[in-house]
């Protein structure tokens, strides 16, 4: 029966395999599904992470700060 999800035949290093296979026993799911957790997590930290980076630029470039009480007498 075909599936919708797409498959990815990857070679690990023993240790690393070691430990999936760990976490999966732990965990009492397929080395499979411990192993596409792992990557979705270490892709939304790469995201997070991406984010911040342009976030940090984005501030760079902004040189008008002001304090709290300027923005609340020009404001209130």
């Amino acid at each position: 029966m075909p599936t919708k999800k797409r498959r990815l035949n990857i070679t690990l290093k023993k240790d690393t395999a070691f430990f999936i296979k760990q976490l999966a026993l732990r965990d009492d799911v397929p080395e499979s599904t411990k192993a596409s957790e792992l990557i979705e997590v270490a892709l939304e930290m790469e995201e997070d992470f991406t984010l911040s980076t342009i976030a940090d630029e984005r501030d760079k470039k902004t040189k008008n700060w002001m304090s709290y009480d300027e923005f609340a007498a020009k404001v209130l």
